[in-house]
């Protein structure tokens, strides 16, 4: 195209004049957002579901389950608790199977109670101590000095805040949930790592029992064992044992190849490339997957509570059901400490041996630590004779300092202070009734107003766009299934709390995981935080809140989006930091802003990264469910707890049902296709 020229003065202009800016023809401009997505007809059939429940909400006002397709399961369930309590000292498969396992699990547990009450608080602090530094190497390294020290810590706080006894119970619960997890979890990885046809059997039920909340696993568990310390026990272990099975097995079929071909090229057997190569490249993820098993064993021992193991579990419940929080809150101090003394350790333990994979042990100080175990053994026999001579059996009482007053007396200042008449912001109690106001009521009226048929449509379309046809079957059908059970009014109450979590959670953890991706500083400041908010037990995020806005369904939901954030935030920003550099470079040569690189590159291509953070989130709001029906959440984790508690399973076990169904249903409508967890 030729430039125009402009002509000089004087000189006959012969060409028609240019014509106006404002005269020029119009080119076609570019389809604007909202036409390209109307050409998408997977956005059109999301849009006309919607349509759908709006419309039939506000023709209908009723969302009533038909009362023709329910079926009556609580009096079967009520037939089958009658014949197992009349039958569990004759039956045959309680005779010979079920009560040897329970008696070897409570024997077990009071073994190891027993144990730490004869070494004393004396032995039992010196041999964890001892412990602890050799975890980190048994040397003068700050890493072993440290861990040793977070361990004497961690004794010496749970003793002056009075609860060393409770803090021994759920110890000894620990010690054996996390031999066993580790035992099962190890046995079931060496399978699934070795087998590929075994590790294609296992992956649908670790899927499963992933999504299923925690709590899930006690009730079934209360139609064998009943209320106590077996029920808590199997639980744990039941719960536990896919974490170290999963990264058992990743880190066997991750195994450097070069290693196993010079392994087999020496003419070693499969049994001995297993023990020589396999499992010596596979110590870090087998490390890390007992970590991740004592941190879940943690998390359950101390929701096993509800079905009667004791320890600092039990002191949690039993301070919220009588509304201590000052007690509540010395509690989940202790079992804050005990997560944070397992977490450190174990983490030693792995950057232990990984040092000792890429550097090598010398043979002296492989002795020394080999001594160092020796003495420990030879140090809990000592004690456990002597132990009770040497002081008393708990801390002593001169030693401690009783909290309880002073915390319960902090925390009514503090929602007297900040709880309302705060100007301009109100206060905490204010946001939480607005919350429930404008957040929760709405959507519980919503979806209690939509036809069941509707809401059955759009789960199905959702699930049909974000994922694939099997995952919109499976969630029409758990939803039919909540239905049959005649629990849909109290399943939409909870499914509204779930969503209103949800939402929160979404919006806090994508906004800083976006500011963690782009901002260094913002992220090292975060990661601290991050670690242990992910180390705390479910039960303590109730704490805090109550002491913030009281009982009421808001503060369930509030403890559930503290749980669930971080999470949300690290798949956030790591799908954001590993967005592909040639696609963020081709942005910046063209001259693109931050912003528009955001919008424009890092959103859309970490797309599947952000549908796996609120799957995540999804997940890990419903499982805060069951507990927030400790605190005046109601509908269905209300039904758990009371079920639980009194060993009702004609309350407890339907109501667990529709928790699980409204958890695999989201599970698999918010997992994008082809992001199924593998590892």
């Amino acid at each position: 195209m030729s430039t125009p020229t402009i002509p000089e003065q004087g000189e006959k202009v012969t060409d028609a004049p240019a014509p106006k800016a404002d005269e020029r023809p119009e080119q076609p401009s570019a389809p604007g957002g909202l036409a390209v997505l109307a050409r998408d007809p997977k956005v059109l059939a999301v849009l006309f579901a919607l349509l759908v429940v709006v419309v039939s909400a506000a023709v209908t006002g009723s969302g009533v389950w038909p009362g023709g397709w329910t079926v009556d399961i609580k009096t079967p369930l009520n037939d089958l608790d009658n014949w197992l309590v009349d039958n569990r000292e004759k039956s045959p498969i309680f005779l010979y199977f079920l009560l040897h396992i329970s008696n070897s699990a409570e024997s077990s547990v009071d073994a190891i109670v027993s144990l730490f009450d004869a070494m004393g608080w004396v032995g039992v602090t010196v041999v964890g101590t001892l412990v602890g530094w050799a975890a980190g190497g048994s040397d003068l390294s700050r890493r072993a000095l440290r861990t040793g020290a977070t361990t004497l810590g961690v004794f010496v706080a749970c003793g002056v805040l009075e609860m060393w006894e409770a803090t021994m119970e759920t110890l000894a619960l620990m010690t054996v949930a996390v031999f066993a997890s580790a035992v099962l979890g190890l046995l079931l990885g060496l399978g699934a790592g070795l087998s590929d046809r075994f590790e294609k059997m296992l992956r649908p039920v670790f899927d499963t029992m992933q999504v299923m909340p925690a709590f899930a696993y006690l009730l079934p568990l209360l139609l064998m064992f009943g209320v106590g310390v077996p029920s808590a026990l199997i639980a744990t272990v039941i719960y536990a044992a896919p974490p170290m099975a999963r990264l058992t097995s990743l880190g066997l079929r991750s195994a450097d190849p070069a290693a196993l071909e010079a392994s087999a090229s020496l003419g070693a057997s499969s049994w001995q490339r297993l023990w020589t190569a396999r499992l010596p490249l596979a110590r870090k993820q087998m490390m890390l997957g007992l970590n991740q098993a004592i941190m879940m064993c943690l998390s359950m021992v101390v929701l096993a509570s509800l079905i009667g193991s004791e320890g600092l579990g039990d002191e949690i419940y039993q301070a919220l059901g009588s509304l201590d929080v000052g007690t509540a809150l010395t509690a989940g101090v202790a079992v804050v400490l005990i997560a944070v003394l397992l977490d450190r350790t174990t983490a030693a333990a792995g950057e232990r041996l990984d040092a000792t994979v890429n550097v090598g042990a010398t043979k002296l100080m492989t002795r020394v630590r080999l001594a160092v175990w020796g003495l420990v053994l030879v140090l809990i026999g000592v004690f456990s004779a002597i132990g009770s001579s040497l002081g008393e059996r708990e801390w002593p009482e001169a030693w401690t300092v009783d909290l309880t007053r002073p915390l319960q007396d902090a925390v009514d200042w503090l929602t007297d202070t900040i709880g309302s008449g705060v100007p301009v912001v109100g206060g905490t109690e204010v946001w939480a009734h607005g919350f429930t106001d404008y957040m929760l009521n709405p959507l519980r009226s919503g979806l209690l107003t939509t036809p069941w048929w509707a809401l059955a449509l759009l789960v199905a379309v959702v699930g049909w766009v974000v994922s694939t046809w099997r995952a919109a079957l499976t969630g029409v059908i758990c939803l039919g299934l909540i239905g049959v059970m005649g629990l849909w009014e109290k399943s939409m109450d909870t499914f509204s709390q779930v969503l209103g979590g949800l939402v929160v959670t979404v919006a806090i953890g994508i906004l800083f995981g976006i500011l963690a991706a782009r901002i260094e500083r913002v992220e090292r400041m975060m990661r601290p935080v991050l670690d242990t908010m992910q180390t705390m037990p479910q039960f303590v995020y109730l704490i805090p809140v109550i002491a913030l806005v009281g009982l009421s369904r808001s503060a369930g939901i509030i403890a559930a989006v503290i749980y669930a954030c971080p999470a949300v935030i690290r798949i956030t920003a790591q799908g954001l930091r590993y967005v592909d550099p040639a696609a963020m470079e081709a942005s910046r040569s063209l001259g693109a802003t931050g912003r528009q690189q955001l919008l424009g590159v890092q959103l859309p291509l970490a797309r599947k990264s952000l549908l796996v953070g609120v799957n995540q989130g999804v997940v890990l709001v419903l499982s805060m469910v069951v507990i927030a029906g400790l605190i005046g959440g109601g509908a269905l984790g209300y039904d758990v707890v009371q079920g639980l508690s009194k060993g009702d399973l004609s309350q407890g076990l339907p109501a667990g049902v529709a928790i699980v169904c409204l958890g695999i249903m989201l599970d698999r409508i918010s997992q994008p296709a082809g992001a199924r967890p593998r590892e």
